[in-house]
């Protein structure tokens, strides 16, 4: 039974990493909402389309060196800590949000500025690159045994909380800026809102403690072995885990910024909606992401997390054309708030247990790393790249029907992948046999690419 202190240490962590969180995702995601005037700022020299690809290409930049940032934090905080780790990426992303808000436009330093611009999303694209991780495991591992989705969730509710914000925001600055003030100055405010993560890292670093689990890990010998080592004992025991995670990551992170950062896009040059419309539909349908991200934690919890994904992929098949079309055939701002409202379901209905389901699959001491890599991986291939490949075929063919079919080939990718895994298949069969009883916990199978207990001294070494 949990004490008094060790649930107020839970609640603070999970507070903590939320609301960081909140404030790094709120910056990354504000950047697709105004990324037509951005282009107007920084490639000024340069038509309108070149321009917006030259937007999307410097947005995608920011994922190249996401999973450099997630190794390298990753492996950091394997040895040094999990929270030392997670406050030193809080401030670089408020360091990246500095540069992109207060950068002046082409017209004032020519080349330097766009060179600035994409510094600027090279360190946000670092310090993100181990945000989620590392956040994943801090609350996976001082969540109890039977609640392991259902707080990792709330790393998601940070995604939410997020988009809710950023949209939110963006919409009242369009709504009470006129264009040309919004173009001059008023698309840099929320970057200078997101300056504000600095000082919530460095609170973390001084309030939060490490897990016990941590503690545990930290003195056995593996913890103080050189990284080649390290790196090798990694790819053996987690190098299965590492293909399934990326297939469990592959279809959510394809739909969220299919939906968030291509779709307001989408509707403005392909439908002729105005940006207040998706900006609307990204605000309402956060809210419902925010509620319902831990409730699906706790569903997930009961039927099991991977039997979960495989509902998900399944439906999310059936459903992602019918959406499209329906869109289609009678472009409105009604309309399109259906189709962000209900691909919103299929992706809180799956996202809301990544985070366990990724921590759930690796070794304790790898944890952070696993997850930096995978999450990574797949978030920069199919997700950060994803307004930029859609761009580059639209402009050869019909655009319409483009982004369907990228978000229908991704998620058949996705499910393919956890099955032909060996940790797929495992921890699809735990979840049945299971049957949403609490009795055994995911962390009590210690298979050879899977995770394993704290108890568990053999891969704890």
């Amino acid at each position: 039974m949990r004490t008094d202190s060790e649930a107020r240490r839970i609640r603070k962590v999970i507070f903590s990493t939320v609301i960081g969180g909140t404030f790094e995702w709120f910056d990354f995601m504000v950047y697709g909402y105004f990324s037509s005037m951005i282009a107007r700022t920084f490639f000024a020299g340069v038509n309108r389309g070149e321009s917006l690809l030259l937007t999307f290409a410097t947005f995608a930049v920011g994922f190249l060196v996401r999973p450099i940032g997630g190794v390298v934090m990753g492996m950091y905080a394997d040895r040094a800590g999990r929270v030392k780790a997670l406050s030193w990426i809080m401030v670089a992303m408020s360091v990246g949000s500095l540069v992109l808000g207060l950068t002046p436009g082409f017209a004032t330093l020519g080349l330097a500025a766009p060179i600035l611009l994409v510094a600027g999303r090279l360190v946000q694209g670092f310090a993100v690159g181990a945000q989620f991780a590392l956040s994943s495991v801090t609350i996976y591992e001082v969540a109890p045994p039977d609640k392991k989705m259902f707080y990792g969730s709330f790393n998601m509710l940070s995604l939410g909380l997020a988009a809710m914000l950023s949209s939110g925001c963006s919409f009242l600055l369009s709504r009470h800026l006129s264009h040309a003030e919004m173009a001059e100055w008023g698309w840099r405010v929320p970057f200078l809102i997101g300056v504000l993560v600095g000082p919530i890292g460095f609170y973390i670093r001084h309030h939060i403690g490490e897990s016990e689990e941590f503690h545990r890990m930290q003195a056995r010998p593996a913890a103080r072995a050189p990284v080649g080592t390290r790196m090798r004992d990694f790819v053996r025991e987690n190098g299965d885990a590492l293909v399934c995670a990326i297939g469990v990551m592959m279809a959510g992170t394809s739909l969220n910024y299919v939906w968030n950062a291509y779709l307001p896009n989408y509707a403005q040059s392909q439908l002729h909606l105005p940006l207040s419309s998706s900006l609307q539909a990204v605000f309402v349908t956060s809210i419902m992401s925010c509620v319902l991200s831990p409730l699906f934690g706790k569903l997930a919890d009961r039927v099991g997390p991977y039997r979960l994904f495989c509902v998900f992929i399944a439906s999310w098949l059936l459903c992602v054309f019918p959406l499209f079309w329906y869109l289609l055939a009678a472009p409105t701002a009604t309309r399109l708030m259906v189709v962000h409202l209900i691909g919103m379901l299929f992706l809180t209905l799956q996202g809301a247990a990544h985070p366990g389901m990724l921590v759930k699959i690796f070794t304790v001491q790898g944890r952070s790393t696993g997850v930096a890599i995978s999450y990574n991986t797949a978030v920069m291939l199919f997700g950060g790249f994803a307004p930029f490949y859609i761009s580059v075929v639209a402009r050869f063919t019909d655009a319409h029907f483009i982004p369907p079919s990228y978000l229908f080939g991704t998620s058949l990718m996705a499910i393919t992948l956890v099955l032909l895994t060996r940790t797929g298949r495992r921890v699809l069969r735990e979840d049945r046999m299971e049957r949403g009883s609490y009795a055994v916990s995911a962390s009590d199978y210690a298979g050879s690419t899977g995770a394993v207990s704290s108890r568990e001294p053999t891969h704890l070494r």
